[in-house]
């Protein structure tokens, strides 16, 4: 039996006026983008976190500091990447990554099949191993002031 392990990443970040707004890997037309040091690319940061955690490998701030300029406005598929490679390189393969966005706006549903289909491509994987979905909170909290977006992700891993 191999071994499997399963891990949990959590992201928020505030909008905000003057930035993109990147989510999955993908520019979404909105007049707010996400404020953080990086592309602020919750959803992807969520996912690096999960399987960085799924690795005992701790999270994204240990691997990729947001105090290191290197990281300055980098593109979070870069990351992803990154996390993939380090995951890989402790014996691990992919299983499957299940997500969650939780945003009052944009409406995001037609944005995810480009998402997977980036993710997919960032990762090695078939599409069908990543699963995205998108919800508000029913203009409750932060989200539902659109003062920020969160995502929640688990990622499966097993060891090769």
């Amino acid at each position: 039996m191999k071994k499997i392990r399963v891990g949990f990443g959590y992201d928020v970040h505030a909008l905000t006026s003057g930035r993109d707004l990147w989510l999955g890997g993908i520019r979404i037309e909105h007049p707010l983008g996400l404020q953080g040091h990086s592309d602020a690319d919750v959803l992807i940061h969520a996912i690096c976190d999960a399987l960085l955690g799924a690795a005992d490998m701790r999270d994204i701030g240990y691997h990729f500091p947001d105090t290191a300029g290197e990281y300055k406005d980098i593109d979070s598929k870069i990351l992803l990447g990154d996390t993939m490679k380090l995951v890989r390189e402790a014996g691990y393969e992919l299983g499957n990554i299940d997500a969650t966005l939780a945003a009052e706006q944009p409406r995001l549903n037609p944005y995810i099949p480009a998402m997977k289909k980036t993710l997919a491509e960032v990762v090695q994987t078939d599409p069908g191993d990543i699963s995205i979905k998108a919800t508000t909170t029913e203009r409750l909290g932060f989200t539902g002031r659109q003062e920020g977006i969160a995502a929640y992700a688990t990622a499966l891993i097993y060891m090769r």
